[in-house]
Parts: structure tokens; sequence; C-alpha cells
């Protein structure tokens, strides 16, 4: 029988402390070890404990979440989920936080905290799980921006008629930093769904578009899939491409959350083979879960062309895993390579695509 997941609580909130503590301890995978006021008790029984996974509150005083998980990845790198609020602040936080290693994060209700966290306890217990197994990026070398790759003639030809079609979940947020930093400014359409609750898309897509040639916009409803323009669907909705004349739109529809997710890749995907169909390039990234799978299927049998990022340069190897087990993958590829090849293939004549 295996170990149970070894978890250390960190929360200024005695009551967080003890909502948290009975939530995680419900599941016989998990046992919280122990709980710490602030960073400085949290950083003693790090050292004591050895802790195999993280919860730490991005709020605290003496010292605050975000400087405690830079010199958590400098010194002892670990997993870390981060527990944050909906505000405006607290997104970017979050986000910052993804970018110094945390693994995920949880967003902490802004009422009562006691009637509310139990509703997120399937939410926070298979984030602690994954995180267990998560591949952890230290900060000892700082990560490079990708250089863009150079547009050729056919990659601009391509770029009227294709469009590049993304999922991604746990560490998708740095993982889509470096998949767009590398795309040139006369790339094709491209359409993302990450994971992340309402509010975050915009800051997440806010930022991208400071790091990007590409254009990069939370989607709203009627936007064109346009050259050059990433598309990012927002939290709390799903996000559909449909045809519109020779070109096409995305749609936002608030429907019920499938496989768990609102929005959803496989919604996504699926539509991408109804409206597309050769004219697609799917890829799926780091994630926790199956979201994606059955629709990339879809994606390939209706002639896209599948690629799905490797285990070896995956934060959580799941729904690229799934994907693969569902026959929807037809290159696997290290994050480093996705976008040049993902850009290739969106250069390719359609007579090329669609053999």
């Amino acid at each position: 029988m295996a170990q149970p997941i070894r978890v250390l609580i960190v929360d200024d909130s005695a009551l967080v402390r003890q909502v948290l503590t009975q939530i995680l301890s419900t599941d016989p995978g998990i046992q919280v070890v122990d709980t710490a006021s602030d960073p400085y008790i949290a950083r003693d029984k790090i050292m004591q404990l050895k802790p195999d996974v993280m919860t730490l509150d991005v709020e605290m005083p003496r010292m605050d979440g975000l400087t405690f998980l830079e010199k958590v990845m400098k010194g002892r790198p670990m997993p870390v989920v981060m527990c944050s609020s909906l505000t405006e602040a607290g997104c970017a936080e979050t986000l910052r936080a993804l970018e110094l290693g945390a693994v995920d994060y949880i967003t902490k209700p802004q009422s009562d905290v006691r009637e509310l966290l139990p509703q997120l306890r399937a939410e926070m217990i298979s984030k602690v799980k994954a995180a267990a197994g998560a591949r952890i990026a230290g900060l000892s070398k700082p990560r490079k921006a990708p250089a863009p790759i150079a547009p050729t003639h056919a990659m601009r030809i391509g770029a009227t008629e294709r469009v590049i079609c993304v999922g991604a979940s746990t560490g998708g947020t740095e993982a889509l930093k470096d998949f767009l930093g590398a795309f040139p400014a006369e790339s094709p359409a491209v359409v993302v769904v990450q994971h992340m609750p309402e509010k975050f898309t915009q800051a997440f897509a806010n930022r991208l578009n400071d790091l990007c040639q590409v254009r990069v916009k939370e989607a709203q409803d009627g936007d064109r899939c346009l050259p050059g323009r990433v598309l990012i669907a927002p939290g709390a909705f799903h996000m559909k491409v449909v045809k519109d004349g020779a070109g096409c739109v995305v749609r936002i529809v608030d429907e019920p959350p499938v496989n768990h997710h609102k929005p959803s890749v496989d919604v996504m995907f699926d539509s991408c083979a109804q409206a597309l169909g050769p004219r697609a390039v799917a890829v799926i990234m780091t994630g926790m879960g199956d979201d994606g799978a059955r629709g990339m299927a879809r994606m390939r049998q209706a002639g896209a062309r599948t690629l799905a990022q490797d285990e070896a340069s995956c934060v959580v190897f799941g729904m690229p895993k799934v994907a693969i087990e569902h026959g929807g993958v037809e290159e696997i590829l290290p994050l480093d390579r996705l976008a040049g090849r993902a850009l290739e293939l969106a250069s390719q004549p359609l007579s090329a695509l669609a053999s």
C-alpha cells in the first residue's frame, strides 16, 4: 500500500487551517502532518517534517506567500498549491506564484469559509494529489524567454487558412508562455482553453499579450479567428469555434461543465473538428485529468494534425497521456519543439494536411 501524501498547510487564518485540515484528512491517501501560521514557522516545519506538498496562502503577516515561495523554490524546491482570492490582485499574485514554480492553486471563498470550503473538497484533494506527482522546476537557473520563430512564405499563406487549437491545464500557464512566445506576429489564428476560473483568464491573457509578438486577448462572443491573434477561452464559459463565411468565429456559451471543467478542452476540440476539419492543428499540453482526449481523437478523425507535449516536459502528464491512449495524437514532442512543429504543420498545403 502506497504511503499517504504528507501535506503541510500554511495559512494565517486558524479557521482556514482547521477547515483545510478537516477536508484533506477525509481522503485516506493524504496525511496533514502539520500546519503553520506564517512562513517562519513553516520554514522550520519543512526542514523538520519534509512534507511532500505544501498549501500556501498568498497574504500572510511577517512575510508574504510569494516571497516565501521564491525562497522555497530556490532552497528546497517542492510541490506547492497556492490558496488565493478571486480578486484582481489575487489573480495577479497567483499568476506570479505559478511563474515562481507553484504547481497549482485553489481559490478561497470570499464569504463564509466554513460553509463554502467543503464545496471545494474534490478540487482540493485532486490538486494536492496531482501536485505530489508533479515535476518541480527550481529557480536555480532563470527561465529564458523563447526566441520567436522566423516566419516563412508558406507560414504567411497558411496563416490565412489554418487555426491552431490548444488545450492545457495544470502547468499550462508557463507552458503556454513558452509555446506562444515562439510564435511570430504572422502566425495562424490560435484558440486556447486553459483551465482557469473567471477573472483569472483576463489577467492571464493580458500578461501573455505583453510578452508575445502575437496579439492575445480573452475571447468574446463573435470574435473572429484571425492571423496573429490568440483567443483565450474565458473562465466559467465554454468556447466553440464555428464557421462564418470563409472564416470562423468563436461562440462563448454558458452550458454545464464537461469533464468537470468550464471551459472544457473537449467542447472546443469537438467544435473545431466540425468547423475546421483538416484546417486545424491541435495541441494538447500539460494538465491533470482527461479533458481534451476524446475531442482530439475526433479532430484527428476529421483530418486535423495533432500534437501532444511529452511526459518529460509536462508538469503533470495527465491530459496528453489519455489523449495518446485514445489514439488522438499523431506526434509527441517536448515543449521546446511544439511551437515550431505546430507552425510547420500549419504551413503545409491543405492536400498534405488531409493526406
